[in-house]
């Protein structure tokens, strides 16, 4: 995946990763799913659409679909890690977590120091790929949905279980966590447009 390089267009259906810092669980440390929810309802209120996720103990996977904006989609998400880093940081203040805030504050670098950061709480940069493609997309979702289940996790056993995937919905029909756009949806309404697209290009 392309990583700390920027994303060249406006608008499109995306497969997007980040990470908490050095992998260390602080989503799960601070319970602060919630946060990665209300980044989401941001997004639909900028009119983008959200079709699949999954949060981790220490990452997550979301397949977005950006509206056209002014706004950079690398700002729109740098801008989502901000905002969460900061409550997770009021968090662990707040549940006494000295020896992890401390190590945190350690590992800001001097020139993002001078930026004003005082904590890193994110993996600087995040990693994004453009799902051109039904099948492409079909194989992220699926990704996605598998993670609770994979390598070292074995959160659930049945990936419908997981209550912080979208896989429920995609299988039973019925939403966890977050209600999704359905990723169908998405996928014949821009296959619609391109079609209709090539239908005036041989018109003129």
């Amino acid at each position: 995946m392309p990583v700390r390089k920027e994303i060249p267009c406006q608008e499109g259906l995306f497969f997007i990763t980040f990470t908490c810092f050095k992998w260390l669980p602080l989503l799960d440390f601070t319970n602060s799913y919630d946060l990665v929810y209300g980044w989401f309802d941001y997004l639909k209120k900028q009119n983008h659409r959200v079709a699949g996720y999954v949060i981790m103990p220490n990452h997550l996977h979301v397949l977005i679909d950006f509206s056209a904006t002014a706004k950079k989609i690398n700002t729109i998400i740098g801008d989502g890690k901000r905002f969460m880093a900061y409550e997770i940081i009021q968090r662990l203040q707040r549940a006494g977590k000295t020896d992890l805030l401390m190590m945190l504050e350690k590992a800001v670098a001097a020139k993002r120091k001078e930026k004003g950061k005082l904590h890193e709480v994110w993996e600087e940069s995040f990693d994004w790929k453009i799902c051109e493609t039904a099948e492409f997309t079909y194989q992220k979702l699926i990704y996605i949905h598998n993670n609770p289940c994979s390598g070292k996790w074995e959160l659930v056993e049945d990936i419908t279980k997981y209550e912080h995937s979208s896989a429920r919905f995609y299988i039973t029909g019925k939403h966890a966590g977050y209600m999704v756009t359905d990723v169908e949806v998405i996928l014949s309404g821009r296959y619609a447009a391109d079609e209709l697209s090539k239908k005036k290009e041989k018109n003129r």
